[in-house]
Protein backbone atom coordinates (compact mmCIF):
# COMPACT_ATOMS: atom_id res chain seq x y z
CA UNK A 1 0.00 0.00 0.00
CA UNK A 2 1.14 3.60 0.27
CA UNK A 3 4.72 4.02 1.56
CA UNK A 4 5.53 0.35 0.75
CA UNK A 5 3.54 -1.06 3.66
CA UNK A 6 2.29 -4.66 3.49
CA UNK A 7 0.26 -6.88 5.81
CA UNK A 8 1.82 -10.25 6.60
CA UNK A 9 0.67 -13.42 8.28
CA UNK A 10 2.21 -16.89 8.42
CA UNK A 11 0.42 -20.17 7.77
CA UNK A 12 1.17 -23.87 7.98
CA UNK A 13 -0.89 -26.87 6.86
CA UNK A 14 -2.45 -27.37 10.30
CA UNK A 15 -4.09 -23.94 10.17
CA UNK A 16 -4.90 -24.02 6.46
CA UNK A 17 -7.55 -26.73 6.15
CA UNK A 18 -11.06 -25.60 5.10
CA UNK A 19 -12.95 -24.09 8.04
CA UNK A 20 -9.78 -23.75 10.11
CA UNK A 21 -7.89 -20.68 11.34
CA UNK A 22 -7.02 -19.05 8.01
CA UNK A 23 -10.66 -19.08 6.89
CA UNK A 24 -11.71 -17.31 10.09
CA UNK A 25 -8.90 -14.79 9.61
CA UNK A 26 -10.02 -13.85 6.09
CA UNK A 27 -13.67 -13.91 7.11
CA UNK A 28 -12.95 -11.30 9.80
CA UNK A 29 -11.85 -8.87 7.07
CA UNK A 30 -14.95 -9.61 5.03
CA UNK A 31 -17.35 -9.39 7.95
CA UNK A 32 -15.95 -6.05 9.03
CA UNK A 33 -16.00 -4.62 5.53
CA UNK A 34 -19.70 -4.65 4.83
CA UNK A 35 -22.87 -3.80 6.71
CA UNK A 36 -25.18 -6.82 7.07
CA UNK A 37 -28.41 -4.78 6.90
CA UNK A 38 -27.84 -2.53 3.91
CA UNK A 39 -25.73 -4.86 1.75
CA UNK A 40 -23.64 -1.93 0.61
CA UNK A 41 -20.41 -2.68 -1.30
CA UNK A 42 -17.44 -3.39 0.96
CA UNK A 43 -16.00 -0.29 2.58
CA UNK A 44 -12.32 0.68 2.37
CA UNK A 45 -11.39 -1.54 5.33
CA UNK A 46 -12.19 -4.66 3.33
CA UNK A 47 -9.66 -3.65 0.70
CA UNK A 48 -6.86 -3.91 3.25
CA UNK A 49 -6.97 -7.61 2.43
CA UNK A 50 -5.66 -6.75 -1.03
CA UNK A 51 -2.37 -5.81 0.68
CA UNK A 52 -2.17 -9.06 2.67
CA UNK A 53 0.62 -11.52 1.86
CA UNK A 54 0.15 -14.98 3.36
CA UNK A 55 3.56 -16.51 4.03
CA UNK A 56 3.16 -20.28 3.94
CA UNK A 57 5.63 -22.54 5.69
CA UNK A 58 4.98 -25.73 3.71
CA UNK A 59 3.67 -26.74 0.29
CA UNK A 60 0.27 -27.95 1.50
CA UNK A 61 -0.44 -24.56 3.07
CA UNK A 62 0.83 -22.87 -0.10
CA UNK A 63 -1.57 -24.85 -2.28
CA UNK A 64 -4.51 -23.95 -0.02
CA UNK A 65 -3.46 -20.30 0.02
CA UNK A 66 -3.49 -20.16 -3.77
CA UNK A 67 -7.10 -21.37 -3.74
CA UNK A 68 -8.39 -18.67 -1.37
CA UNK A 69 -6.14 -15.63 -1.73
CA UNK A 70 -4.23 -13.62 -4.31
CA UNK A 71 -0.86 -13.01 -2.64
CA UNK A 72 0.86 -16.17 -1.38
CA UNK A 73 4.55 -16.71 -0.66
CA UNK A 74 6.14 -20.04 0.20
CA UNK A 75 8.93 -20.02 2.79
CA UNK A 76 10.47 -23.46 3.17
CA UNK A 77 13.14 -24.35 5.72
CA UNK A 78 15.51 -27.15 4.76
CA UNK A 79 15.34 -30.15 7.06
CA UNK A 80 12.34 -28.86 9.05
CA UNK A 81 8.67 -29.81 8.66
CA UNK A 82 6.42 -26.95 9.81
CA UNK A 83 3.21 -28.46 8.40
CA UNK A 84 1.84 -30.01 11.60
CA UNK A 85 0.21 -28.23 14.52
CA UNK A 86 2.95 -26.81 16.77
CA UNK A 87 1.85 -26.58 20.38
CA UNK A 88 3.03 -23.67 22.48
CA UNK A 89 6.70 -23.91 23.60
CA UNK A 90 7.39 -27.24 21.90
CA UNK A 91 10.64 -27.45 19.93
CA UNK A 92 8.76 -27.19 16.65
CA UNK A 93 6.87 -24.12 17.84
CA UNK A 94 10.05 -22.37 18.94
CA UNK A 95 11.83 -23.14 15.67
CA UNK A 96 8.86 -21.76 13.72
CA UNK A 97 8.77 -18.54 15.77
CA UNK A 98 12.47 -17.86 15.29
CA UNK A 99 12.25 -18.62 11.57
CA UNK A 100 9.54 -15.96 11.41
CA UNK A 101 11.74 -13.36 13.13
CA UNK A 102 14.56 -13.98 10.67
CA UNK A 103 12.19 -13.71 7.71
CA UNK A 104 10.73 -10.41 8.94
CA UNK A 105 14.25 -9.00 9.07
CA UNK A 106 14.61 -9.86 5.38
CA UNK A 107 11.33 -8.07 4.63
CA UNK A 108 12.71 -4.93 6.28
CA UNK A 109 15.93 -5.24 4.31
CA UNK A 110 13.84 -5.31 1.11
CA UNK A 111 12.51 -1.86 2.06
CA UNK A 112 8.99 -2.85 3.11
CA UNK A 113 7.20 -1.59 6.20
CA UNK A 114 4.90 -4.28 7.53
CA UNK A 115 1.95 -4.97 9.77
CA UNK A 116 2.46 -8.49 11.04
CA UNK A 117 -0.57 -10.33 12.36
CA UNK A 118 -0.87 -13.90 13.56
CA UNK A 119 -3.59 -15.73 11.64
CA UNK A 120 -5.56 -16.25 14.86
CA UNK A 121 -6.11 -12.51 15.19
CA UNK A 122 -9.50 -11.26 14.03
CA UNK A 123 -9.52 -7.86 12.33
CA UNK A 124 -12.67 -5.89 13.13
CA UNK A 125 -11.60 -2.33 12.29
CA UNK A 126 -8.84 -0.61 10.38
CA UNK A 127 -5.88 -0.44 12.82
CA UNK A 128 -3.90 2.16 10.87
CA UNK A 129 -5.38 5.26 12.60
CA UNK A 130 -4.30 3.86 15.98
CA UNK A 131 -0.61 3.45 15.22
CA UNK A 132 1.71 6.04 16.73
CA UNK A 133 3.36 8.53 14.42
CA UNK A 134 7.16 8.62 14.05
CA UNK A 135 7.66 5.27 15.82
CA UNK A 136 9.94 2.59 14.36
CA UNK A 137 8.53 -0.47 16.10
CA UNK A 138 5.15 -0.81 17.80
CA UNK A 139 3.66 -3.96 19.23
CA UNK A 140 0.51 -5.27 20.90
CA UNK A 141 0.52 -6.25 24.57
CA UNK A 142 -0.61 -9.07 26.82
CA UNK A 143 -0.57 -6.48 29.60
CA UNK A 144 -0.75 -2.71 29.01
CA UNK A 145 0.07 -0.25 31.79
CA UNK A 146 -1.78 2.61 30.13
CA UNK A 147 1.42 4.29 28.92
CA UNK A 148 2.52 3.45 25.37
CA UNK A 149 6.17 4.21 26.13
CA UNK A 150 6.34 2.29 29.44
CA UNK A 151 8.95 -0.45 29.12
CA UNK A 152 7.06 -2.47 31.73
CA UNK A 153 4.36 -3.26 29.17
CA UNK A 154 4.39 -6.97 28.35
CA UNK A 155 4.55 -7.28 24.54
CA UNK A 156 2.80 -9.88 22.41
CA UNK A 157 4.62 -10.71 19.19
CA UNK A 158 1.45 -11.69 17.35
CA UNK A 159 0.69 -8.17 16.17
CA UNK A 160 3.14 -5.43 15.32
CA UNK A 161 3.76 -2.53 12.94
CA UNK A 162 7.38 -2.02 11.90
CA UNK A 163 8.94 0.58 9.61
CA UNK A 164 11.84 -0.34 7.36
CA UNK A 165 15.01 1.56 8.29
CA UNK A 166 18.52 0.85 9.55
CA UNK A 167 17.36 0.95 13.17
CA UNK A 168 14.70 -1.74 12.78
CA UNK A 169 16.97 -3.94 10.65
CA UNK A 170 19.65 -3.84 13.34
CA UNK A 171 17.01 -4.44 15.99
CA UNK A 172 15.72 -7.58 14.25
CA UNK A 173 19.26 -8.90 13.87
CA UNK A 174 19.89 -8.29 17.58
CA UNK A 175 16.56 -9.89 18.52
CA UNK A 176 17.28 -13.01 16.46
CA UNK A 177 20.81 -13.56 17.73
CA UNK A 178 19.82 -12.77 21.33
CA UNK A 179 18.07 -16.15 21.49
CA UNK A 180 21.55 -17.66 22.04
CA UNK A 181 22.00 -15.58 25.22
CA UNK A 182 19.17 -17.32 27.07
CA UNK A 183 18.41 -20.94 27.98
CA UNK A 184 16.74 -23.14 25.40
CA UNK A 185 12.96 -23.05 25.58
CA UNK A 186 12.42 -19.30 25.39
CA UNK A 187 10.49 -18.04 22.42
CA UNK A 188 10.82 -14.76 20.56
CA UNK A 189 8.35 -12.98 22.83
CA UNK A 190 10.26 -14.01 25.96
CA UNK A 191 13.53 -12.77 24.50
CA UNK A 192 11.95 -9.48 23.40
CA UNK A 193 10.82 -8.96 26.98
CA UNK A 194 14.40 -9.48 28.13
CA UNK A 195 16.14 -7.26 25.57
CA UNK A 196 13.71 -4.32 25.49
CA UNK A 197 15.82 -2.61 28.17
CA UNK A 198 19.21 -3.61 26.74
CA UNK A 199 21.67 -0.70 26.24
CA UNK A 200 21.97 -1.71 22.58
CA UNK A 201 18.38 -0.56 22.04
CA UNK A 202 19.38 2.94 23.12
CA UNK A 203 22.59 2.74 21.11
CA UNK A 204 20.86 2.10 17.78
CA UNK A 205 18.25 4.77 18.57
CA UNK A 206 15.17 2.71 17.77
CA UNK A 207 11.86 4.14 18.93
CA UNK A 208 9.62 1.44 20.48
CA UNK A 209 5.99 1.91 21.42
CA UNK A 210 3.31 -0.37 22.85
CA UNK A 211 -0.23 -0.51 21.49
CA UNK A 212 -3.19 0.06 23.80
CA UNK A 213 -5.36 -2.90 24.72
CA UNK A 214 -8.35 -0.60 24.22
CA UNK A 215 -7.89 -1.29 20.51
CA UNK A 216 -5.72 -4.43 20.30
CA UNK A 217 -6.89 -7.12 22.69
CA UNK A 218 -6.52 -10.80 23.57
CA UNK A 219 -9.39 -13.24 23.83
CA UNK A 220 -8.96 -14.01 27.54
CA UNK A 221 -9.06 -10.31 28.38
CA UNK A 222 -11.67 -9.27 25.77
CA UNK A 223 -12.06 -5.66 24.73
CA UNK A 224 -14.64 -3.96 26.92
CA UNK A 225 -15.70 -1.43 24.32
CA UNK A 226 -17.04 -2.66 20.99
CA UNK A 227 -16.87 0.94 19.75
CA UNK A 228 -13.06 0.88 19.91
CA UNK A 229 -11.85 -2.67 19.29
CA UNK A 230 -9.73 -3.19 16.17
CA UNK A 231 -8.31 -6.69 16.67
CA UNK A 232 -8.84 -9.67 18.99
CA UNK A 233 -6.20 -12.37 19.41
CA UNK A 234 -6.93 -15.99 20.37
CA UNK A 235 -3.70 -15.98 22.36
CA UNK A 236 -4.62 -18.21 25.29
CA UNK A 237 -5.76 -21.34 23.47
CA UNK A 238 -4.24 -24.78 23.64
CA UNK A 239 -5.48 -27.08 20.89
CA UNK A 240 -6.69 -26.22 17.43
CA UNK A 241 -10.40 -27.18 17.78
CA UNK A 242 -10.86 -24.90 20.79
CA UNK A 243 -9.13 -22.03 19.03
CA UNK A 244 -11.27 -22.38 15.89
CA UNK A 245 -14.46 -22.57 17.96
CA UNK A 246 -13.71 -19.35 19.83
CA UNK A 247 -12.65 -17.55 16.64
CA UNK A 248 -16.02 -18.42 15.10
CA UNK A 249 -17.85 -17.20 18.20
CA UNK A 250 -15.94 -13.91 18.06
CA UNK A 251 -16.91 -13.34 14.44
CA UNK A 252 -20.54 -14.16 15.22
CA UNK A 253 -20.52 -11.72 18.16
CA UNK A 254 -19.10 -9.03 15.91
CA UNK A 255 -21.76 -9.65 13.23
CA UNK A 256 -24.49 -9.30 15.83
CA UNK A 257 -22.97 -6.10 17.17
CA UNK A 258 -22.75 -4.57 13.69
CA UNK A 259 -26.40 -5.42 13.05
CA UNK A 260 -27.55 -3.40 16.08
CA UNK A 261 -29.31 -0.09 15.63
CA UNK A 262 -26.98 2.93 16.07
CA UNK A 263 -28.47 3.88 19.44
CA UNK A 264 -28.01 0.31 20.75
CA UNK A 265 -24.33 0.38 19.80
CA UNK A 266 -23.81 3.29 22.19
CA UNK A 267 -24.86 1.19 25.17
CA UNK A 268 -22.31 -0.67 27.31
CA UNK A 269 -24.36 -3.85 27.83
CA UNK A 270 -23.04 -5.81 24.84
CA UNK A 271 -20.24 -8.25 25.64
CA UNK A 272 -18.23 -11.08 24.09
CA UNK A 273 -19.19 -14.72 24.63
CA UNK A 274 -15.54 -15.74 24.67
CA UNK A 275 -13.46 -17.34 26.01
CA UNK A 276 -15.35 -20.62 25.76
CA UNK A 277 -12.93 -23.39 24.79
CA UNK A 278 -9.93 -21.16 25.37
CA UNK A 279 -8.76 -20.66 28.92
CA UNK A 280 -7.75 -17.61 30.93
CA UNK A 281 -5.66 -19.96 33.10
CA UNK A 282 -3.35 -20.45 30.12
CA UNK A 283 -2.81 -16.68 29.98
CA UNK A 284 -1.95 -16.60 33.68
CA UNK A 285 0.47 -19.51 33.20
CA UNK A 286 2.29 -17.56 30.51
CA UNK A 287 2.51 -14.51 32.76
CA UNK A 288 3.96 -16.56 35.61
CA UNK A 289 6.54 -18.10 33.32
CA UNK A 290 7.67 -14.72 32.02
Amino acid sequence: MEHKTIILTTLNAAWSSPGSVIDQYIESFRTSGRHPQTFRPPCHFFFLIEHLVIVTLDMKAYARCLSIHTHCFVLLTEGVDFSEQKDFLTDGYLEMMWRRIDFLRVVLEKGYNFIFSDADIMWFRNPLPHFHQDVDFQIACDHFTGNSSDIRNRPNGGFKYVKSNNRTIEFYKFWYYSREMYPAGYHDQDVLNFIKQDPFITEIGINISFLSTDYFRGICEPSRDFRKVCTMHANCCIGLPGKVNDLRVMIDDWRKYRSLAPEAKQLDDYSWRVPQNCSASFSRKKSTRE
